[in-house]
C-alpha cells in the first residue's frame, strides 16, 4: 500500500480520535480520505484489517479504558464522553470487548483476574497446536507479552487460546479448534495497563487455517512497535493488580 494512500487512512483516524463523541459517518470518512465510500472502505480494511465502523468502536472502546483509569468521571459521563447514547449499551459492548464490565476494570486497575470463557467452545477440543517464538524488534523494552488465538485481527472478547509469556520466547497453543485464527501478540505493562500505551510492542500471524488433518503449526511472532494503523488492544490484560496467572501459563478457553 502506498505512503499517500496510507496518510488518508492517518487523517481518518486522527479525525476518529477528534470525534469520538459525535456521529461520524463512512461520507464524513470518505470525504476526509478524498476517496469514494466504497473505495475508501475497502483501502481502510486493507490497510487496518477492520471496517471503518469497527474501527471507530475500538477506538472509543480504548478511550473509555484510558478514563477510566486516569480520571474520576462516572461511567454515564464517560459513555457520553466517547459517544454511547445509552450506559447500558456502552457497558455491554465494553464488557464484551474488554472481559470485565467498566466499574470493574476501574476498581481493578486495569487488570483482569481470569479471561472469559469463549462461547461455544469446549475445552480440550482439538487435536492440533500452535507453537512458535516471540522475539521483539526491541529486546530492552520487552515486557510481559500474551499471545492469543483470535477469530478476526483485533484482541478483542475472549481469546479461542492464550498464553502469558515473561519478555517473549516459546508459547505453545494446545487444542485449537477447527477454524481460521489469528495468532496476536502484545507487550502488557507489568505495573500499571497504560504503561507504555504509547509505544506498545504488538505483533501478528495469520490467518492460519485449521482443519481436520492439521497438525502442529509453526507460528513465529516479531513484537513491533504499535503504529496508527494497528487497531486498538481492547481486552483487559491478566496483571499483577487483579490475580495473575503465572508467566509462562497456558489458558485454554471455551
Amino acid at each position: 500500500m502506498g505512503t499517500g494512500i496510507e496518510r488518508s487512512i492517518e487523517r481518518v483516524i486522527e479525525a476518529m480520535h477528534a470525534n469520538l463523541g459525535e456521529q461520524f459517518t463512512i461520507t464524513d470518512m470518505a470525504r476526509i480520505a478524498m476517496f469514494s465510500k466504497f473505495h475508501f472502505s475497502r483501502v481502510f480494511q486493507n490497510a487496518t484489517g477492520l471496517s471503518p465502523g469497527r474501527f471507530l468502536s475500538a477506538l472509543r472502546l480504548e478511550t473509555a479504558k484510558q478514563l477510566l483509569l486516569s480520571t474520576s468521571l462516572s461511567v454515564a459521563d464517560i459513555s457520553i464522553q466517547v459517544g454511547y447514547a445509552s450506559v447500558g449499551t456502552f457497558s455491554a459492548r465494553f464488557k464484551s470487548s474488554v472481559g470485565v464490565a467498566p466499574s470493574t476494570f476501574r476498581a481493578t486497575g486495569g487488570f483482569a483476574a481470569r479471561l472469559a470463557a469463549q462461547p461455544g467452545r469446549r475445552q480440550g477440543t482439538g487435536s492440533t497446536s500452535v507453537h512458535g517464538h516471540v522475539t521483539s524488534a526491541d529486546p530492552a523494552d520487552q515486557d510481559l507479552v500474551f499471545v492469543g488465538l483470535f477469530s478476526d485481527v483485533i484482541v478483542e472478547g475472549a481469546p479461542i487460546r492464550y498464553a502469558l509469556l515473561p519478555r517473549g520466547g516459546p508459547f505453545v497453543l494446545e487444542h485449537v479448534p477447527l477454524g481460521r485464527w489469528h495468532v496476536l501478540a502484545y507487550s502488557v505493562g507489568r505495573r500499571h495497563p497504560l504503561d507504555g500505551y504509547q509505544d506498545r510492542m504488538v505483533g501478528a500471524r495469520g490467518p492460519i487455517m485449521i482443519r481436520p488433518e492439521t497438525g502442529r503449526v509453526r507460528a513465529d511472532i516479531r513484537l513491533r512497535r504499535a503504529g496508527p494503523l494497528d487497531p486498538p488492544v481492547l481486552l483487559a490484560p491478566l496483571g499483577e493488580r487483579s490475580d495473575p496467572a503465572p508467566l509462562g501459563a497456558v489458558g485454554l478457553r471455551g
